[in-house]
């Protein structure tokens, strides 16, 4: 499986998000307004829009912000393939989104058969960050104007829908996947339902970072079991402070 996908040529990536605000409350008239106009259309079953909020709001570009992009890459060494990670996480999503908009146009010049790779990121992760890029006022790189290129050219290498083959019915996550693969995941003592709290109650970015590289390494992994390939191990995985 896999056998046309280069390993070096890929971007891999994942984000943790959260609600806008920290509650509902701080959230501007306007936008107050048009999440109960949301709420109502989307989840019309919720007896309460304004719980919902630090729910779902961190699912929608619109009502949520991006907390840490996390990028990944493969290089060998030694006749094995290893993997180098960066986050780009904070505060200021403006500067985060920056940072890593930075990288991809590095990457994608650099790489002729360029192409971001992640769990459901056809779906979540990329419009996301286009989404969010727009409204603080950044340009989008050529990779990422998914615009201009047809379906089947976008640069993107999504495991679940990989995973899906041709299936459409259902959503298997991430971690899912990797146990029915046999691919080992760290014990982690937060998810990503728990993110939002996680920011809001104690801004501990870095800890969410922590998460979100995790994913990256289990993206990779993954890739690695598709392909037939060793899986990386502990001293094989490098974090680009």
């Amino acid at each position: 499986m896999l056998n046309n996908v280069a390993l070096d040529q890929l971007l891999l990536l994942d984000i943790e998000t959260t609600p806008l605000t920290a509650s509902f409350d701080h959230l501007p008239d306007e936008l107050q307004a048009l999440w109960l106009e949301k709420n109502a259309k989307t989840a019309p079953e919720s007896e309460n829009a304004f719980e919902n909020f630090n729910e779902r709001a961190g699912l929608l570009a619109e009502f949520g912000r991006i907390v840490c992009i996390s990028a990944g890459f493969f290089f060998t060494e030694n006749g094995h393939y290893q993997l180098r990670i960066k986050s780009f996480y904070g505060n200021d999503e403006k500067e985060l989104l920056s940072g890593f908009l930075e990288l991809t146009h590095k990457f994608f010049t650099r790489h002729p058969r360029f192409q971001f790779a992640g769990h459901n990121i056809r779906e979540f992760d990329i419009p996301y960050i286009c989404r969010r890029a727009l409204i603080n006022g950044l340009s989008l790189p050529v990779s990422l104007q998914l615009n201009n290129f047809k379906p089947w050219e976008q640069p993107l290498l999504d495991t679940m829908q990989l995973w899906r083959f041709g299936e459409f019915r259902n959503y298997t996550s991430l971690k899912l996947l990797a146990a029915v693969m046999g691919i080992p995941t760290p014990k982690d003592d937060i998810d990503g339902s728990m993110v939002g709290k996680v920011y809001w109650e104690t801004g501990d970015v870095k800890r969410i970072a922590d998460y979100c590289q995790k994913d990256v390494l289990t993206v990779a992994q993954l890739l690695l079991k598709f392909k037939g390939l060793p899986l990386i191990e502990k001293d094989g995985i490098s974090i680009v402070a």
